[in-house]
């Protein structure tokens, strides 16, 4: 309908005519800002103070004749390396409203706009003559894609982290590990929950979804079965990584151990000469010999070259 319209307006003429429905948007509202909206749209109080306080589980619930929908968003943070950033993954929440005649939208952070979508509904109009829940499987379909557009480019720093552990010599931190693990645990907690309302959806869990709109959730289902098979598919790789680094940085300390003992056994020699004519008795070897001194150092030296050739073939030097 052209022109603007408050909320309240916007229903009264949709139930006036009996035709279409009313979409609303909204980012970050608080209590007194969805109070209106949810007494005109009948919305459950408990489902209002989810949407109001966010970080939620996805989830799918269902109030009378209205139904409450969670999902997680995500977005890839771009950065030239893994090894540059604190963070790859950026999360947000959108919930959802869902009635006969309308679907109330709200939005959690900064990267989870609809207005993109909300263009491409308006110029197919074809979709939208089953009503919101169209909108409903558009917003879903719209996250499970972000999904794999994360997983794809995780992948990638997956690939470069695990190239890095595997090369000869290469200094890797465990930390960087252990950061990316808790990147993909945030995103095992936005896709592993959601696979049970799709399914429920596409089941006929509500009169809400028609029957045309239930096989589009099955094909979302599908996608984020895909999403959730890789990310488990990280998770393992990354331990993998884990035991990998702490065995390579395990290997690098039993290294960095024999070269200490090696130094430590061939600084022993010139030091025990040393202790022993550091004595103050009158009968030494060739104390009074002119050519004492440097023939007890020729010998130090000797040995200790002799001790380092030895620690190197044996490659401890």
């Amino acid at each position: 309908m052209p022109g603007r319209w408050t909320h309240a307006e916007a229903i009264t003429e949709v139930r006036r005519h009996g035709k279409g429905f009313v979409w609303i948007g909204l980012h970050e509202p608080d209590a007194e800002q969805i109070k209106g909206i949810a007494e005109t749209f009948g919305l459950h109080e408990l489902a209002v103070e989810d949407a109001v306080q966010a970080h939620q589980r996805p989830k799918l619930e269902r109030y009378d004749d209205t139904l409450f929908m969670v999902l997680k968003t995500v977005r890839f943070v771009e950065h030239d390396s893994p090894d540059a950033t604190n963070e790859i993954v950026e999360t947000g929440e959108l919930m959802a409203f869902l009635g006969h005649d309308f679907i109330v939208t709200v939005r959690h952070g900064n990267h989870s706009g609809l207005a993109t979508l909300r263009n491409e509904l308006d110029n197919a109009p074809d979709r939208l003559k089953v009503g919101p829940a169209a909108v409903l499987h558009a917003i879903a379909d719209k996250v499970v894609d972000s999904y794999l557009e994360v997983t794809e480019k995780f992948e990638n720093d997956i690939e470069e982290m695990e190239g890095r552990i595997f090369a000869p010599r290469s200094q890797v931190s465990s930390e960087q590990i252990y950061m990316m693990k808790r990147e993909v645990l945030e995103l095992k907690r936005a896709v592993t929950p959601l696979g049970n309302p799709l399914r429920r959806l596409a089941e006929g869990y509500t009169p809400l979804v028609p029957d045309q709109v239930r096989s589009y959730f099955r094909d979302v289902d599908d996608h984020l079965t895909t999403v959730s098979e890789r990310v488990n598919a990280f998770d393992e790789l990354l331990n993998t990584l884990v035991d990998a680094t702490l065995a390579k940085i395990t290997l690098q300390q039993n290294t960095d151990m024999r070269k200490i003992t090696a130094w430590a056994a061939v600084i022993a020699v010139p030091t025990m000469v040393a202790g022993i004519y550091g004595m103050n008795f009158d009968f030494m070897p060739e104390l009074h010999w002119q050519f004492g001194y440097p023939a007890v150092g020729l010998a130090t030296l000797v040995v200790c070259l002799f001790l380092v050739r030895a620690f190197r073939r044996n490659r401890w030097l």
